[in-house]
């Protein structure tokens, strides 16, 4: 009797497995590379936070600032009719000669 002697080609299945274990560190790779952008939108989340608050606080400021304005707008308008006010009347007094 003989014994027919088949081989099995395995190089396709090498193939296969070299691809399988490429593509595993592709997807390690892309895992990686996600949990990184996670970590760094995590930290933008926060520095746009903190930036939010720095607008409130500044445009808190401005309010005030140009309140501050208007106030000093009309200080300055009140004083210059007081001074109106106080020539004319020394030049009244002037004209009287007592």
């Amino acid at each position: 009797m003989v014994k027919a002697t088949s081989s099995v080609n395995l190089e396709p299945i090498d193939q296969l497995a070299e691809k399988v274990q490429s593509l595993i560190g592709v997807l390690e790779q892309t895992r990686a590379e996600l949990t990184r952008t996670i970590q760094d939108n995590t930290q933008l989340s926060r520095s746009v936070d903190t930036l939010s608050s720095e607008v409130d606080a500044l445009r808190a400021q401005l309010t005030t600032a140009e309140n501050e304005h208007e106030r000093t707008q009309s200080l300055r308008e009140e004083r210059d009719q007081v001074r109106t006010r106080v020539t004319e009347i020394l030049e009244q007094l002037e004209g009287l000669s007592l």
